[in-house]
């Protein structure tokens, strides 16, 4: 079971939730996963003493926890309403000064150039395509891509999965929509 949660300011929240903070191989920590139940610790590091694979495929679930800065921007729920249907301006996608200050693909300015999402559903797939079991969709054409995006990879390559990246997305239209409203970031 794989959980995300969206918080402006995760530390806010993980200084009152009793937690384990997840681990990638048993010892480097996981940027933002944590085990709000009782698992294995490393009594030197305090973090989980197996990998969050291996602890899934024993029944216990991570919890990522992950901060969301633009989410600060947002006044109120009507105001995230009108920015989520607000059709963003889909070619500053074009723009690495824009999309740099993006949350999920800040750096990815070339593929973003390349693919030219103008929808959601789109702009979730190039999503998908920065994670390496999907790169090879890079350059396609649109029809080929949505056909094959969200075919779980049979390898043990990393993807994302389709209600993950069209979160993400729309997150990224909300981000796009108050920048365009004047609200600045340094990075996300």
């Amino acid at each position: 079971m794989d959980i995300d949660i969206d918080f402006a300011d995760r530390n806010k929240v993980l200084n009152i939730v009793e937690h384990v903070p997840a681990t990638i191989d048993g010892i480097k920590k996981h940027n933002t996963g944590v085990y709000c139940h009782t698992i294995p610790i490393n009594p030197l590091t305090g973090q989980a003493s197996i990998d969050y694979k291996s602890a899934e495929s024993r029944g216990y679930f991570k919890i990522d926890f992950l901060n969301v800065s633009m989410y600060q921007g947002v006044k109120n729920e009507e105001h995230l309403i009108k920015l989520m249907s607000q059709k963003p301006l889909w070619d500053l996608l074009e723009q690495d000064e824009f999309t740099d200050l993006l949350f999920h693909v800040n750096g990815h300015g070339g593929i973003l150039r390349e693919m030219k999402p103008k929808s959601v559903e789109q702009l979730a797939a190039v999503l998908a395509m920065i994670r390496p079991a999907k790169r090879h969709l890079i350059g396609q054409d649109w029809s080929k891509v949505m056909t094959e995006v969200w075919i779980k990879p049979t390898n043990d390559d990393y993807y994302f999965k389709k209600a993950h990246a069209v979160a993400y997305a729309m997150a990224i239209v909300v981000q796009m929509n108050l920048i365009c409203e004047g609200v600045s970031y340094e990075h996300s």
